[in-house]
């Protein structure tokens, strides 16, 4: 008989081999096991922006609203996502929007050798499966929207920036043209050790295919501190949590249109070409989640390599509120 030490080493040892595969994940994450909200219904709000990391470029600001509850599992778009057998499934509608500005965001030329102003925003359809027999978890989101000026990214961060005092940005008629996004994306996790619900590592995999993103990544998740393990329903469950959690990735590219522009409308006035594209990147989540019984409260910081060869690498913070219902 093996034993459970040479389980594990071998799990440990499959990630790594693979572990170079990996592609990037989308900055929007909100099916990790780490962010998991345990009731069937709730609501949260998701914010962004590089002013909790001290910049104000690449990856600028990003937010989104989240809903889950059991009456959108008759959401037709939901018969489009594979269906795993024995599994508890939530079902989602989110709200992301997403923006991108080169380090001069002042001045109204184009910014050559930087990356072009960009802004997308999407409807996301989302099914989060759960099978807590093998420890296995799968999400699939399908996002349905607008990358470009329609997706009013200009008016948003000059909004801000008008009411926070800061300078204005300029470069937005350079932005990325308008066309269409239409993404699909999975995610598996597999839980590959738990201590007591004190210490969790998880092998986590994404694949998103489509307009906007296509890529795929791999990586881990480990989660330290109090928590329930949404990898198990017979525990004892805790009315507070708090944890913190790290998840590195390793990433390659395979199309990104808030560098390159839009695959159908190829009339914006400066993208990144495809050979200046970081086709191997490297990414890392780190944070602080606090959670009682109705309530869901987060801290995270992110920062991700170079992701065009004449670019920096990049850093942002964000929070994260929701309530049960």
């Amino acid at each position: 008989m093996y034993s459970r030490k040479y389980f594990m080493r071998r799990h440990l040892i499959t990630i790594l081999v693979l572990l170079p595969l990996g592609l990037w994940a989308q900055k929007i994450d909100h099916t990790s096991s780490y962010r998991a909200m345990e009731n069937e219904r709730y609501f949260r709000f998701h914010y962004d922006n590089d002013y909790f990391a001290a910049t104000d470029e690449n990856y600028t600001q990003g937010y989104s609203f989240e809903l889950v509850s059991p009456k959108l599992e008759k959401n037709p778009v939901n018969y489009v996502f594979l269906k795993p057998k024995d599994v508890t499934t939530k079902y989602g509608l989110a709200i992301e929007h997403i923006g991108f500005t080169p380090n001069d965001y002042v001045s109204k030329a184009i910014q050559f050798g930087d990356r072009p102003f960009s802004s997308a925003i999407m409807l996301k359809s989302f099914a989060i499966a759960t099978d807590t027999i093998r420890k296995r978890r799968i999400s699939q989101g399908l996002s349905l929207g607008l990358i470009g000026p329609g997706a009013f990214g200009k008016e948003m961060q000059v909004g801000i920036h008008e009411a926070t005092g800061n300078k204005i940005p300029g470069g937005w008629d350079n932005q990325i043209k308008n066309d269409v996004v239409v993404n699909y994306r999975i995610d598996y996790e597999k839980q590959l050790y738990n201590y007591n619900n004190l210490i969790t590592l998880q092998a986590q995999t994404t694949v998103q295919l489509g307009t906007l993103f296509t890529n795929a990544s791999v990586g881990f998740n480990t989660r330290l501190g109090l928590f329930n393990s949404v990898f198990s329903t017979t525990q004892h469950k805790k009315n507070f949590q708090i944890y913190a959690y790290a998840q590195p990735m390793v990433s390659v590219i395979g199309y990104d249109a808030t560098l390159q522009g839009g695959l159908i409308n190829t009339d914006s006035p400066y993208t990144i070409a495809s050979n200046e594209i970081e086709r191997l990147t490297a990414q890392f989540n780190f944070g602080l989640v606090l959670k009682t019984k109705t309530l869901y409260f987060e801290y995270t910081r992110s920062a991700i390599t170079r992701e065009f060869e004449s670019g920096a690498s990049a850093k942002w913070g964000g929070i994260r509120i929701g309530f049960t219902f």
